[in-house]
């Protein structure tokens, strides 16, 4: 793919192109092995690879045995090495092999870092296991105590010591060996906290029952608590068979998340690839406040081995990322079960909180007939099942203005009788036709004064309402709304509690759709199905001459699911316009132009910054992901603050 055809000014250098490989072995014939190392190192050079990795003792084979104790097959193995950074010497990729060496009268199991025609470090693995089927403390010693030291061999001197830091030009990087991640405090954590980007592992773990789905959850779990990625490469076809076999596992972690993996017991040699993004990983580490190293916590340092690379041309070389367009939506049936009821869960929870803190008697909500309020409705009616409350405490109210249809008027009317609430029908015309006679305003323009006192008439009902019956207002109004201003200020602003606070409206559906299909009758269902197909809309316009709604929201703000990505992208890792600007071209490459993507970017940015007073003063409402615009919590900005700069560059796009 060629990226030119996205933006040819997006600067991709935040990522690097890593590779990890499985090759073609023969046990103890390092001459076949280097030349198999070779030729997927510049097959890897091809595809743009800066930085590969090979499993460990890849040079001879994990599984030699005794063999380690001859000094020919040592010689031999520090011969290929040398072989292999001859034959590599004019490419712009690290690559890192394991081997044996000998160190005075000790063996050890060592990572080879080579880069350039030179061998930049070596770093022995520290924890050697000796248990089961591993006895590899029969042959090696630990580099626990092995600190950077130069040694002389055959080949020159090299650079050993489990302290290595590898710095290239735009990326930094440590290694651990297998047994090295498997430890209580593995290597890579303190490497990590001291800057290291991207963990390598090479490994030669064999395969067991259940053992592989363990591996991921290890090798993810500990990309996720140390914000990094995570490069794995273990032994595959071609070690002995005696008693154990070799998978040949190949991963790309990225902060917990898998972004490639090789075919498990295939025959054939692989090489897996794939993009890191290293600048959403320096900020989301630069953000967390307890990634940190406390001196009290730790006396450690690194030995830095400094090296200049150029960065991946993303001109000539394909970008290997893909981005879910919905970010916010879970992906699968079983996930997005699980992730819904947790979501609703949580809802419920805050909100019953609220009513026995408030010592609410009753629940008041605006009922539209539109999807927000459908969700804190079904979310009012799980937390008064629970609470053992009668759901006629539930005051759904129905406020036909100027712009109500008769689909979402019917709707709202048969949810809350299917539902059994105590419905109320405050029509809202009179009372805005009279503000209107007082401020002489002309009721036939349509304005923005218009729209803002039918919004602000129904939020005065709702709280009135609410003083009425002893109970407090339940907000609707979700996050997608909030990112844009999409409110009327001290209208559907304003509430007691905001039970959709944080849910995005690309997800709303989802989550009206879930309760849909699980935990209601079919006509209940019917109706909140029609609710999903009907267009998003404030219906504070009159409809159109077949009495459909006229004024549709996203036909004036721009597509919900392209504002909800920029939204993540933007709050949850802090990505600057261009490229978010490139990612979501990525993400609807078959939906959306370029020019398209940049007029609602535009206004995606224009709109979150100017209207960051509504959000200075947000009523309270519970946290259910990662990305949420509380002022108490997740975002604070000055509400004067310019966009000046954000907006500058999405023109130079």
């Amino acid at each position: 793919m060629n990226n030119n055809k996205y933006n040819s000014i997006v600067s991709l250098t935040g990522y690097v192109k890593v590779g990890t490989a499985i090759p073609a072995l023969r046990i103890g014939e390092c001459d076949f092995n280097a030349e198999e190392i070779i030729r997927i190192s510049k097959n890897a050079v091809e595809k743009g690879v800066k930085l590969l990795a090979f499993p460990e003792l890849s040079v001879t084979g994990y599984t030699c045995g005794d063999l380690f104790g001859q000094n020919f097959l040592l010689d031999k193995a520090l011969a290929a090495i040398a072989y292999i950074k001859e034959q590599l010497s004019e490419y712009d990729i690290v690559v890192i092999i394991g081997a044996p060496l000998r160190i005075i009268n000790k063996l050890y199991n060592c990572a080879f870092v080579i880069y350039k025609g030179e061998i930049l470090g070596a770093v022995p693995k520290i924890y050697l296991p000796n248990y089961s089927e591993f006895y590899e403390a029969r042959w090696f010693e630990s580099g626990e105590l092995i600190f950077k030291k130069t040694i002389n061999t055959s080949i020159g001197e090299i650079t050993v010591g489990n302290d290595l830091l590898f710095e290239s030009t735009y990326y930094k990087f440590a290694i651990e060996i297998c047994e090295d991640l498997w430890v209580p405090l593995p290597p890579s954590t303190k490497k990590a906290l001291l800057g290291a980007d991207i963990i390598v592992n090479l490994s030669a773990s064999n395969e067991m029952v259940g053992k592989h789905e363990y591996l991921r959850s290890l090798i993810s779990q500990q990309s996720a608590r140390t914000i990094s990625g995570y490069i794995y490469s273990s032994a595959g076809f071609g070690e002995s068979t005696t008693d154990l076999v070799f998978a040949g596992n190949a991963l790309i972690f990225e902060n917990g998340n898998l972004i490639a993996a090789a075919e498990r017991f295939c025959f054939e040699p692989q090489l897996i690839t794939s993009d890191i993004d290293i600048d959403r990983l320096r900020s989301l580490r630069q953000r967390t406040s307890t990634y940190l190293l406390k001196d009290s916590d730790y006396k450690i340092t690194a030995s830095e081995i400094v090296f200049s690379q150029n960065q991946v041309d993303y001109a000539k070389f394909p970008f290997e990322r893909s981005y879910n367009p919905t970010p916010f939506v879970p992906s699968g049936e079983s996930q997005m079960h699980e992730r819904c009821n947790e979501i609703f869960n949580i809802q419920v929870n805050g909100l019953a909180q609220r009513i026995i803190k408030s010592f609410a008697k009753s629940l008041v909500i605006g009922i539209s007939g539109g999807l927000d309020s459908t969700l804190a409705l079904l979310v009012c009616i799980q937390t008064v099942d629970k609470l053992k409350m009668p759901r006629e405490s539930i005051v759904g109210i129905t406020m036909p203005g100027f712009g109500t249809t008769d689909r979402t008027y019917n709707n709202a009317i048969n949810l809350m009788k299917r539902l059994g609430v105590t419905i109320r029908e405050i029509s809202i015309k009179d009372a805005c036709l009279q503000h209107f006679k007082d401020l002489g305003i002309d009721g036939s323009v349509h304005d923005v004064t218009y729209e803002n006192s039918q919004a602000r008439e129904r939020t005065q009902i709702l709280m009135d309402a609410a003083n009425q019956t002893s109970g407090i207002v339940i907000g609707t109004g979700d996050l997608s709304e909030l990112a844009l201003g999409w409110a009327t200020y001290n209208g559907d602003h304003m509430s007691m509690y905001g039970v959709n606070t944080s849910i995005p409206k690309t997800l709303v559906k989802y989550l009206v759709k879930w309760v849909a299909l699980h935990n209601l009758d079919k006509q209940a269902c019917d109706i909140l199905m029609d609710i999903i197909d009907t267009p998003i809309s404030p219906e504070l316009i009159p409809a159109d001459e077949n009495g459909d709604i006229l004024q549709k929201t996203e036909d004036l703000v721009g597509p919900y699911e392209l504002h909800d990505f920029f939204l993540y992208h933007f709050i949850r890792f802090a990505d600057k316009p261009s490229k978010i600007f490139f990612l979501a071209q990525k993400a609807f490459e078959n939906k959306y132009d370029r020019d398209t993507i940049k007029k609602w970017l535009t206004i995606f940015f224009r709109r979150f910054f100017a209207q960051q007073f509504k959000r200075s003063c947000l009523p309270d409402g519970p946290k259910v992901g990662s990305v949420t615009l509380s002022p108490r919590g997740d975002w604070r900005m000055p509400s004067d603050i310019s966009a000046a700069m954000w907006l500058k560059e999405i023109e130079s796009l």
